[in-house]
């Protein structure tokens, strides 16, 4: 491995000033469960690594009823599930925190870091999506938000441009009658990747479904959001039949590949199931809250 300098600042401005002098030969560092290993791969050629674990603003966690949710994009999973108003706020989110790695990876892993890591098979990326969640990125021109729907543009490509540090991920407060749910599936229980996910978020209006969102994981370049699976539900019963409908709108929409984790015919077949449980479960927990 060749020398790369590691710079740990106090500050979004300081960060900002390294990225912006070390150009594309810099990444910052959020938790680096992806980011060493992915070193150790020799995947980047770097000169520097920007800790962010010692800068406050990538440390926030913040939640209120009325204001929603803020994560500092440093701010390690058990920090999230370990928080009892954001578990019980955010369920779908906490759905997919707690199947990153196993319990030394979460206390180390970050949000921020799965999504500018950008892997297809990342698991907080769909629910972030599905719960409207909005990216706080600062540079050397200031700072702008990104959709998380619109974040990732490849496999680990990103909006993120040289000199830029993803701070924050906002969520929307939760509403009533609404719910999230996110599935995945893999061969083991800890310590894998998703072979197919599925992120859901719904709204219930008198029985029937008045908005939702589905993403799938690990069969596509990105994460994909399946618009029309979602449009398919609105204004229709929140029963089996619906479902169905939706289920089958995301497995044809799915791009697998066949690899040695699964083939084509079986990611598809998983995303019609797992969509459909997903949703099942969201449904639920929308009728739960009110």
């Amino acid at each position: 491995m060749k020398w790369i300098d590691y710079a740990a600042p106090n500050s979004v401005r300081e960060a900002v000033d390294l990225l912006d002098q070390a150009g594309d030969k810099a990444r910052v560092m959020a938790g680096g469960t992806d980011l060493l290993v992915q070193l150790r791969l020799r995947a980047y050629d770097l000169d520097l690594v920007v800790d962010g674990k010692g800068i406050p603003d990538l440390n926030e966690l913040t939640y209120d009823p009325v204001n929603g949710l803020t994560i500092g994009a440093a701010v390690p999973c058990y920090r999230i599930y370990g928080n009892a108003a954001v578990s019980q706020a955010y369920p779908g989110l906490i759905d997919a925190i707690s199947a990153i790695g196993g319990r030394q990876i979460q206390g180390r892993a970050s949000l921020g870091g799965n999504l500018c890591n950008a892997a297809p098979s990342g698991d907080s990326i769909p629910p972030m999506i599905a719960l409207n969640a909005v990216a706080r990125i600062a540079g050397p021109n200031g700072t702008r938000e990104v959709a998380v729907e619109d974040f990732c543009t490849g496999v680990r490509q990103t909006v993120i441009e040289d000199g830029e540090i993803l701070v924050s991920i906002h969520f929307p407060p939760p509403e009533a009658n609404t719910g999230a749910h996110y599935l995945r599936f893999t061969p083991r229980n800890e310590m894998d990747i998703a072979v197919a996910g599925a992120g859901v978020s719904v709204k219930l209006d008198n029985g029937n479904i008045a908005d939702a969102r589905v993403i799938l994981s690990a069969v596509a370049p990105t994460p994909l959001f399946v618009k029309e699976a979602g449009e398919s539900l609105v204004g229709k019963p929140a029963n089996d039949e619906s479902i169905a409908v939706a289920a089958g709108i995301a497995r044809d929409a799915a791009r697998p590949i066949t690899d040695m984790r699964g083939t084509i015919e079986h990611r598809k077949q998983l995303c019609e199931v797992l969509t459909r449980r997903a949703l099942n479960t969201a449904i639920e927990r929308a009728k739960e809250n009110n």
